[in-house]
This record gives C-alpha cells, sequence and structure tokens, in this order.
C-alpha cells in the first residue's frame, strides 16, 4: 500500500494533481474540501457546520475532520493506497492523523509540498471562483485570509513531516505546466 500527502496552500494544485496521480497508480482520492463541498451540497449537518467555517475562510475544527477522514478510509477496504489532498492542515491534525493511520496500519509513503507564491495563488483562486463557483475562492480578502492561516498553521507541518518522514517530504515548484508537475512526483514515487 502506498499513501501520499500533498501538502501546499490553497490554490497550490493538490487536488490537481491528486486526481492525476490517484488514475495514474489506482489510488484513492481522499480531499477533505470534497467531502465538506459534498456534504454542504447535501444539506448535511456536518455541511452546515463545515459551511460557516469555510465562509469564513477558517478551517473545520479538527475532531470533527478526523472523525470524517476514519469513516471514509473505512469504506475502502481493498484500496491499493490513498492519496490525502489538502489534510492535515495544523501540527493537532497531524498528531491526530498519525494516530489514525498507525491504528489502521498505513503509513504514510511521501509528502509532496506544492510551493507558489501568494500572488500566483491569489490570481489562481479568483480565476476557479469564476469558473467552479466557489464561494471561498470569489474574495480576495477571503483568499487571503486562507493563505494567511496557511503561511501561520499549516506550514509549520513542514518540520514536522520533514523530521518524520525524512527524504520522504518532498518539495515541488508548483509554478510549472501541470504535466510536468505530475511527471516529477511519479519520477519520485519511482525511484524509491
Amino acid at each position: 500500500m502506498i499513501n501520499l500527502v500533498f501538502f501546499g496552500p490553497p490554490g497550490s494544485g493538490k487536488g490537481t494533481q491528486a486526481e492525476i496521480i490517484s488514475h495514474a497508480m489506482e489510488l484513492k482520492h481522499i480531499s477533505t474540501g470534497d467531502i465538506f463541498r459534498n456534504n454542504i451540497k447535501n444539506n448535511t449537518e456536518l455541511g452546515v457546520m463545515a459551511k460557516s467555517y469555510m465562509n469564513e475562510g477558517k478551517l473545520v475544527p479538527d475532531e470533527l475532520t478526523i472523525n470524517l477522514l476514519s469513516k471514509e478510509l473505512d469504506s475502502y477496504n481493498f484500496a491499493k493506497g490513498f492519496i490525502f489532498d489538502g489534510f492535515p492542515r495544523t501540527l493537532i491534525q497531524a498528531e491526530s492523523f498519525d494516530i489514525l493511520l498507525n491504528e489502521k496500519q498505513m503509513p504514510i509513503s511521501f509528502v509532496f509540498s506544492l510551493e507558489l507564491g501568494e500572488d500566483i495563488l491569489v490570481n489562481r483562486l479568483l480565476k476557479r471562483g469564476v469558473v467552479s463557483g466557489r464561494s471561498d475562492d470569489k474574495d480576495e480578502d477571503i483568499i487571503r485570509n486562507r493563505i494567511k492561516i496557511y503561511n501561520k498553521q499549516t506550514s509549520l507541518l513542514k518540520d514536522y513531516y520533514i523530521n518524520r518522514i525524512g527524504e520522504s517530504f518532498i518539495k515541488i515548484n508548483g509554478d510549472q505546466d501541470i504535466d510536468i508537475i505530475s511527471k516529477e512526483i511519479l519520477l519520485n514515487i519511482k525511484r524509491r
């Protein structure tokens, strides 16, 4: 089993790369954002709660996210592995995630960190907001707040994962053509 974490600020291309790599390697793509959005669309209790946080550019609470993720993993008993897209986002989530994966005997194989500058991210997200209709991608202040939260909370996980998995933490320039990024990710996986 191979388990990958795709790491990077909002708009870095995590979801795009997770889709490409999941198809190329037959891995299950797990996006907490997609799970939340599906619940919002279906107006579930979780969706209503998640929407209130997401619309303000805030993170959904850790306990709620971990429980949801655990149930999602249990629904794929025969998967060859998983790509975790946009999770974990905080040190507490990373520690809880490690406990969850240890319980399920699913160690992390690689963490890929997609790296880009803030202005590029803002422009990407504003364009995505026009195409997708996502409310959290239409307001520049909300976008910049999401990036600020990422820089304050999530970027700290780089050191955490470098200490935990060493050379299996790989930084990738996210400001390249989509195909070049995909090839770089696949090449790094095949090298090990």
